[in-house]
C-alpha cells in the first residue's frame, strides 16, 4: 500500500529535544514550536528536502530537493535564522540522505559515504566508506561530549580484501561530480560505533541477524535502539560498551520501523511503523530481564566492520577509542587487546547466567521467551501514513508526525501505561501567526 502524504510537505521532523519541528516543503521551510504550538518562522526561498535544527537554536541546516527547479539534493546550506544570513554551502558528489548534528559535530550522509564536520568552524575531519546505505540508516548523539555516530556496519568477506582506505578526507567541492563507488558488501545486522571525538571506532554490535531498519541514541550518548527490517524485535544496548540492556516485543507481524526516540531522560522508548500503531516501552530496572537471559554476552560482542578512512590528524576527545581506524580495530581484536578482555568478561557474565533459568536455555529458546512487551501504545487515526514518534520533555505527551502534514498529541499514563488517547491534532503547513525566529542564537 502506498504511504499516504501531503504533496506539499517534502520533510518533517523534531530537534534534538523534541521542542521544535522543522518542516521542509515545495516553497521553503518553517520551524514549529511543539508547546505551546505555533509556527515561529517561516521562509519561501525554494523547496527544501531536509530541514535540520540544532536544538532551539537559530542554526538550521538546508539541502534541497529533487525534481525541483533551481534545487538541488547534493547542494548544503547552513542558515542563521535570526541574522538572516547563510554561514555556508557546500556541494557534494551525490544526493544529501540524511543530516545529523549536534553542537560540535555536523554528520552529512550520502549512499556510500559519511562526512563529519567540526561545526565550530565547518573543518572537515573525516570521511567513512559505507555499504549501498539508500535508506540512511544512521543515528548521532545529541551530546556533544559523548558523541557517538552508529551505522550498518557491513563483514567483509574472509577471502576478499577489504576496500582501500582514504588517508585524508577530501573536501567537496562544485567540482566534484562522480559518486564514490560502493563498498561491494552486504548488509548485515551489526552496528558500528564511530567516535566524533577522537575519531576512532568504539565498538561493533551484533544486534540482528537480519539487516538493519532504524537506529536510535538517547539525550546523553549511552543508549542504542536498533530494529531490524523485520521489525518485530527492538533491542537497546549500552553506548559505548555494547551490552545488550533490553530486548522488546513490537509485534509478530514483520513491518517497517518508521522511527525510535528515547524521552530525554532515557526511561522510555517509543516506535512507529507501517502497522500504524505506536509502541511505548518502559526501560526500568532489569531484575526479571537477568532472571531470563536478558543479557546475552553474545549479542554484545564485537566483530568485523566497515572500511573506516585513517584520520586525519589527532583530535582531541573522548579516550577509550582504538587510534587507526578500523585496521587497528581488528588487530586488537585478534590480539590480547580490548577484544581479549570482552571475551573474558564475556566468559565471566555467562558463568554468571548458568545461576538462573535463563543460563541453561539454548539461545534460539531463550530469544523467543525474552522479549518484553509495551508499556503503553496508541492507534493513529489514519492508517498509511509514515509517522516520527517522540516523547515530549515537558508533559506527559506522546507527540506524532504524519506524513499527511498533521502533528497528533495524545496523553500518557506514565504510572500505568495501557492505551493513549488523542487529544490534539495540529496541522503543519498552516498554523498560526508568524514571528521573527526559533529561540536562542546558535553559539
Amino acid at each position: 500500500m502506498a504511504e499516504k502524504t501531503n504533496s506539499n510537505m517534502l520533510f518533517a521532523n523534531f530537534n534534538q529535544d523534541f521542542s521544535c519541528i522543522s518542516v521542509g516543503t515545495r516553497k521553503g521551510y518553517s520551524v514549529t514550536n511543539c508547546d505551546p504550538f505555533g509556527r515561529v518562522y517561516t521562509m519561501n526561498d525554494g523547496a527544501r528536502g531536509i530541514v535540520e535544527m540544532l536544538f532551539c537554536t537559530s542554526l538550521i541546516v538546508l539541502v534541497g530537493a529533487a525534481d525541483h527547479p533551481q534545487s538541488s539534493p547534493r547542494k548544503l546550506q547552513i542558515i542563521n535564522t535570526k541574522r538572516q544570513s547563510m554561514i555556508c554551502e557546500l556541494l557534494f558528489p551525490s544526493s544529501i540522505l540524511s543530516v545529523k548534528l549536534n553542537r560540535k559535530s555536523l554528520v552529512i550522509v550520502l549512499e556510500t559515504e559519511i562526512y563529519i564536520y567540526d561545526i565550530s568552524n565547518m573543518r572537515l575531519l573525516h570521511v567513512i566508506e559505507t555499504t549501498a546505505n539508500p535508506e540512511a540508516i544512521c543515528a548521532l548523539s545529541p551530546n556533544a561530549d559523548s558523541s557517538y555516530l552508529a551505522y550498518p556496519s557491513p563483514v567483509p568477506s574472509p577471502s576478499s580484501p577489504l576496500a582501500s582506505t582514504n588517508t585524508q578526507p577530501t573536501q567537496p567541492t562544485a567540482s566534484s561530480s562522480s559518486p564514490t563507488p560502493s563498498i561491494s558488501t552486504p548488509q548485515s545486522g551489526d552496528v558500528l560505533l564511530f567516535s566524533t571525538r577522537s575519531l576512532t571506532v568504539a565498538n561493533v554490535i551484533q544486534a540482528h541477524k537480519s539487516p538493519l531498519s532504524f537506529l536510535s541514541i538517547n539525550s546523553t550518548g549511552t543508549l542504542l535502539a536498533t530494529s531490524s527490517d523485520k521489525g518485530t524485535v527492538i533491542r537497546v544496548w549500552s553506548v559505548p560498551g555494547a551490552e545488550k540492556l533490553y530486548q522488546f516485543r513490537r509485534g509478530t507481524r514483520e513491518t517497517r520501523i518508521y522511527s525510535m526516540n528515547f524521552n530525554s531522560v532515557g526511561s522510555l522508548l517509543a516506535v512507529s511503523s507501517a502497522h500504524d500503531t505506536v509502541h511505548i516501552f518502559k526501560l526500568g530496572r532489569r531484575e526479571s530481564g537477568e532472571k531470563s537471559g536478558e543479557r546475552d554476552p553474545g549479542n554484545g560482542s564485537m566483530s568485523s566492520g566497515a572500511s573506516i578512512s585513517s584520520p586525519p590528524e589527532s583530535v582531541d576527545g573522548t579516550t577509550g577509542g582504538l587510534d587507526g581506524g578500523y585496521e587497528a580495530f581488528i588487530e586488537k581484536k585478534k590480539g590480547g587487546g580490548v577484544g581479549s578482555s570482552l571475551k573474558r568478561k564475556s566468559m565471566q557474565m555467562t558463568k554468571t547466567l548458568t545461576h538462573s533459568m535463563g543460563g541453561y536455555l539454548p539461545n534460539t529458546i531463550t530469544e523467543m521467551w525474552e522479549p518484553s512487551r509495551d508499556f503503553a501504545f496508541l492507534r493513529l487515526p489514519t492508517a498509511g501514513a509514515r509517522t516520527i514518534v517522540a516523547l515530549s520533555g515537558t508533559m506527559p505527551h506522546v507527540m506524532v508526525l504524519s506524513s499527511e502534514g498533521y502533528l497528533y498529541l495524545y496523553n500518557i499514563d506514565l504510572e500505568n501505561g495501557g492505551e493513549c488517547s488523542l487529544i490534539k491534532q495540529y496541522n503543519l503547513l498552516d498554523s498560526g501567526d508568524l514571528v521573527s525566529g526559533p529561540g536562542e542564537e546558535a553559539d
